[in-house]
C-alpha cells in the first residue's frame, strides 16, 4: 500500500468514497446528504488535489490487501490555517478521513493521518483539529489512539418549526 498524492483524474473515484463516508455518517447523526452533495464535493476534492491537500492510500501489487493494484483504499483531505480571527496557534484541519470498511483496522487510516500531519507540520501548523460525530464511537477511539483529545464541544438541539415539530 502506498500513500500518494492523486492527480485530478481521481476526482470522481474520491468523490464516490466521500459519498460512502457521508452515508455512513448519517447512521451516527450527520445531517449531510450524501448523493445530493456529490457535485460540490467533487469540486472540493479537485481543489484539494491541486492545493496538495488530499492524499490517497492505494493498493500495491504485493500488498496483503485483497484489492487490485491501484485500487483506492481510502483518502484524507486537509488544509492549513485559515482562521478568520487572530489565534495563539496556527491550526490545520483534517476535513475528511475515510477508509473503505473492508480495509479498516489494518493501519491504513493511521498512515493517511500521519501523512496529513506531516504535510501540515511542513506548512507551519502548530496543532491539527478535526470534527467527529458524538455517536461515532469507532472514529472517536481511532482519533484518541492517534493522540487527539477533545478541545471544543459542539452542542445541538432540534427546535420546533413548520419543518420539524416535536409531536
Amino acid at each position: 500500500m502506498n500513500v500518494e498524492r492523486p492527480d485530478t483524474d481521481a476526482t470522481d473515484a474520491i468523490a464516490d468514497l466521500w459519498v460512502d463516508l457521508a452515508a455512513e455518517q448519517r447512521e451516527v447523526g450527520s445531517h449531510l446528504q450524501a448523493v445530493e452533495n456529490r457535485g460540490t464535493i467533487g469540486e472540493n476534492v479537485r481543489r484539494a488535489i491541486v492545493a496538495d491537500g488530499l492524499y490517497v492510500a492505494v493498493a500495491g501489487a504485493d500488498d496483503e490487501f485483497d484489492a487490485d493494484p491501484g485500487t483506492v483504499l481510502g483518502f484524507v483531505m486537509f488544509s492549513a490555517g485559515s482562521e478568520l480571527l487572530a489565534t495563539t496557534a496556527t491550526r490545520g484541519t483534517i476535513e475528511n478521513l475515510y477508509v473503505r470498511p473492508e480495509y479498516r483496522d489494518q493501519g491504513i487510516g493511521g498512515e493517511l493521518m500521519a501523512t496529513a500531519e506531516e504535510k501540515l507540520a511542513a506548512r507551519g501548523v502548530d496543532a491539527v483539529k478535526l470534527e467527529v460525530l458524538a455517536d461515532n464511537e469507532a472514529a472517536r477511539r481511532f482519533y484518541r489512539r492517534h493522540g487527539y483529545d477533545p478541545h471544543r464541544v459542539q452542542l445541538e438541539k432540534p427546535v420546533e418549526s413548520d419543518n420539524h415539530s416535536k409531536g
